[in-house]
């Protein structure tokens, strides 16, 4: 195979992780480690169901890798991740040395391999870290907006049922009062 086509080929193992994440309704990002044409660590979004703030899908892949390898440097590894890592990740990234990043959508807010910062070749740091983005970056993107746009929608659906419930109560003393308090701290 040639480096577009194992590109193309390892994005979607880790769009598979990333469809793992989503359905355990977490935000649907994933990872794939690959090392010597194969994967050596696989991670997806972790953050809610396990209450941790650094249970991002790259974080869960390095670790794993490193526990495959027995070694923290994953020197000659490659990452391919769904989205643009954030600084935390692409620090955790730099400091195991992954030799190339490979990422699908870009994160304009918060991408730290060069959308918003770029963390991965940043001249201070003590390693640099090859980047390809884009890679099936459409397709990444539609899972992350598919996700937000079912996030909002059920909010609605919540707001909706709250207002709804509200407007349910009798016209009493107590349905004014609370009409009232509503309005003045919504």
């Amino acid at each position: 195979m040639n480096k577009i086509k194992d590109d193309i080929y390892w994005m979607h193992k880790a769009i598979e992780q990333a469809h793992k994440a989503q359905q355990l309704g977490e935000i649907p990002v994933g990872a794939v480690l690959v090392a010597d044409n194969k994967i050596i660590a696989k991670g997806w979004n972790h953050s809610i169901i396990d209450n941790d703030p650094t249970a991002h899908a790259e974080i869960m892949a390095l670790r794993k890798g490193g526990k495959h390898l027995q070694n923290y440097r994953l020197l000659d590894a490659t990452l391919y991740i769904t989205l643009e890592p954030c600084v935390m990740c692409a620090g955790a990234i730099v400091h195991s040395r992954v030799k190339r990043v490979v990422y699908g959508a870009s994160d304009l807010k918060t991408g730290a391999a060069g959308s918003f910062i770029d963390i991965l070749q940043h001249p201070g740091m003590n390693h640099k870290v090859e980047i390809t983005s884009g890679v099936l970056g459409e397709e990444c993107a539609q899972l992350l907006s598919q996700f937000f746009k079912m996030r909002r929608a059920e909010k609605k659906t919540t707001e909706t049922t709250a207002t709804f419930n509200y407007s349910r109560l009798n016209h009493t003393r107590e349905s004014q009062i609370a009409s009232i308090w509503l309005n003045c701290y919504w």
